[in-house]
């Protein structure tokens, strides 16, 4: 399987085996072979990293992952409020009970600068993934601002990162990757 790259980026998806609009719909065993493949027959090169994107739910992708291959760790990504960081914390413990270190955890949508004054909202709560890190005695990597750029970029596939050098999520993206 040849991975999709752009920005010197690999990368590849279920996304991308599926017709477009439809649903994936796939039980545990389905799902670890398909990771499998991900990991063995997809034509990677040699990395520096390897990024897995886990979807929230109910561990089978995690569960089958940590079982497939060696893992250096997981970093935990969740917006600021309870009900995102109740799975964050799920998924947080799942991973130390099959012994994989957590590397640290992200908050996205943390906070939204307003254009017009320079106000910032939290409007999803902020600082809640900064406490589970310290329930969990896990780093925290920062703190990523809801900015429109970021959702333009993803949409139209070019990244904050290679476009807008001076956007406040830039530099939080950089922190949390020196981090």
């Amino acid at each position: 399987i040849k991975p999709l790259e752009a920005f010197g980026v690999k990368m590849i998806s279920v996304g991308c085996l599926v017709e477009d609009g439809q649903p994936v719909m796939w039980r545990g065993p389905m799902l670890h072979r398909a990771l499998q493949q991900f990991l063995q027959d997809v034509l990677w090169d040699e990395l520096d990293y390897l990024l897995v994107d886990m979807p929230p739910g109910t561990g089978d992708a995690q569960l089958s992952l940590s079982q497939l291959c060696e893992l250096t760790g997981a970093i935990i990504v969740s917006t600021p409020q309870d009900v995102a960081l109740i799975d964050a914390v799920k998924a947080a413990q799942m991973f130390s009970k099959v012994e994989i270190d957590i590397l640290g955890i992200v908050e996205n949508m943390s906070f939204f600068t307003c254009p017009k004054c320079g106000e910032e909202t939290p409007i999803f709560s902020r600082h809640g993934a900064e406490e589970a890190c310290q329930k969990l005695e896990a780093p925290f990597l920062g703190a990523i601002p809801i900015e429109l750029q970021v959702r333009k970029g993803g949409d139209e596939g070019k990244p904050l990162m290679a476009s807008n050098l001076d956007s406040p999520a830039t530099t939080a993206f950089n922190n949390i990757a020196d981090n």
